[in-house]
């Protein structure tokens, strides 16, 4: 019975670092959504809070003094995760270089595991960041979800609460989380059942 399992586990995962940014605005409309999920924890992982070197180890090195540290703020948070909700904004067409650079330094972390997607922007919305973190994501071993919430223009779409006054939102806020679900505990009782072979 689906009442009876634990709940999932969501790490949402905020890309934005920059200075000025509308990231924590969407962010806690997110969590606002999530609250009300009684299958479902959430864990921020704030990439502005905890952030990670930006110079990969060439292969086969370790990686510079202070890695380790850093890794451990994030690393152990994603493996915990039974699925991530990436908070994304658009930039030049793509994600922001924080985000690709949480996503490259973690490999197993992400395996087997469903993703969806906020995203926010100007006309676009930032679905074109969206349409390249499938592919990478893929990559990965992850399974992205296929609903995604998409704030076209965001900067006027919140009110000073940090509400959105728009029931087709809330609507695909809703089938986002419940898809996420879906393929949640899908995943987690097949790794369960079988461990992941990348």
């Amino acid at each position: 019975m689906p009442g009876t399992r634990p709940q999932l586990r969501i790490a949402v995962v905020v890309g934005s670092t920059r200075e000025g940014r509308f990231a924590p605005v969407v962010t806690q409309w997110l969590k606002g959504h999530l609250s009300q999920r009684g299958d479902m924890t959430t864990d921020v992982v704030d990439l502005a809070e905890t952030p990670l070197p930006t110079v990969l180890p060439a292969f086969g090195q370790p990686p510079a003094p202070g890695t380790e540290e850093a890794l451990a703020l994030v690393s152990p948070r994603l493996a915990a995760a039974d699925a991530f909700v990436f908070v994304t904004p658009e930039y030049n067409h793509s994600f922001p270089a924080s985000l690709k650079n949480a996503v490259d330094w973690h490999n197993e972390q992400w395996h087997a595991k469903p993703v969806a997607f906020v995203s926010y922007g100007g006309l676009s919305g930032g679905l074109r960041a969206v349409e390249q973190l499938r592919v990478v994501m893929a990559e990965l071993n992850a399974t992205t979800i296929r609903n995604t919430v998409s704030f076209h223009n965001a900067y006027g779409r919140f009110a000073a609460d940090g509400t959105v006054e728009d029931p087709q939102v809330d609507a695909a806020a809703k089938a986002l989380l419940d898809q996420l679900a879906w393929w949640a505990h899908a995943l987690r009782d097949a790794r369960a059942a079988t461990p992941y072979a990348a």
